[in-house]
């Protein structure tokens, strides 16, 4: 599914250079659940950024699916990430003025999807979360743990293959937090790759694998 080789992502800052990321070496197969761990600055959001082709590296091959997305032009890196790959944040990144299921359509309706299809897979997304009845609510009219729902429906309503979540649990109590968590565990199982960015150690513990960051290496990784 994922395999990086000698991923390094340079900052210069000033007159110096921040190595975010320094020669980062992994493999995560398709269908894993993994948690990665570090303190903060250890590069585990730049290496989140990466692998969303949200940012590119400044050295190093990053293969999706076995394709190397490293040099993609940006319409086709749009494609990818649009088709391939679905986002969770700790903040929800949800559009306020629009209503639970016009969150969930957006990524659709942008893609080309057709209205009837488009329909069709909100009321399936939202069921599958628990916020059919929420479905005309806006944003600013939910809990936290609802916004999150709204957020993984809107993940996958591409159907991606890899959902990356960023501290997914990070804004909302412990017992939310594990029902998050539980969703997030049922795509998995249905067959989702899963990784999930967290200073959680429960959250960590729930995962078939932690991979741990230092300062832009990693330094820990219990693979099963």
């Amino acid at each position: 599914m994922i395999r990086l080789s000698g991923i390094t992502r340079d900052f210069p800052v000033g007159d110096q250079v921040v190595h975010a990321l320094a020669g980062v070496d992994l493999h995560i197969p398709a269908g894993q659940f993994a948690a990665i761990m570090g303190p903060s600055g250890s590069g585990k959001s730049t290496l989140l950024n990466l692998l969303g082709l949200l940012d590119r590296p400044t050295r190093g091959r990053y293969e999706l699916d076995g394709r190397d997305v490293t040099e993609l032009d940006e319409a086709e890196t749009a494609r990818v990430r649009r088709d391939r790959i679905g986002f969770v944040f700790q903040f929800f990144h949800l559009v306020p003025r629009l209503t639970a299921a016009a969150n969930v359509a957006l990524p659709m309706m942008l893609a080309g999807v057709p209205p009837r299809e488009r329909a069709a897979r909100v009321a399936e997304l939202l069921a599958q979360v628990g916020l059919t009845e929420r479905a005309d609510h806006k944003p600013a009219q939910l809990s936290g743990g609802q916004l999150q729902r709204v957020a993984i429906a809107r993940a996958m309503s591409m159907g991606p293959a890899l959902l990356l979540a960023d501290e997914p649990t990070g804004n909302l109590d412990r017992a939310t937090g594990r029902e998050i968590m539980g969703l997030l565990e049922n795509l998995n199982q249905a067959g989702t790759t899963l990784l999930v960015i967290t200073h959680d150690a429960e959250v960590g513990a729930r995962a078939q694998r932690r991979i741990v960051m230092e300062d832009g290496r990693v330094v820990g990784d219990d693979k099963p």
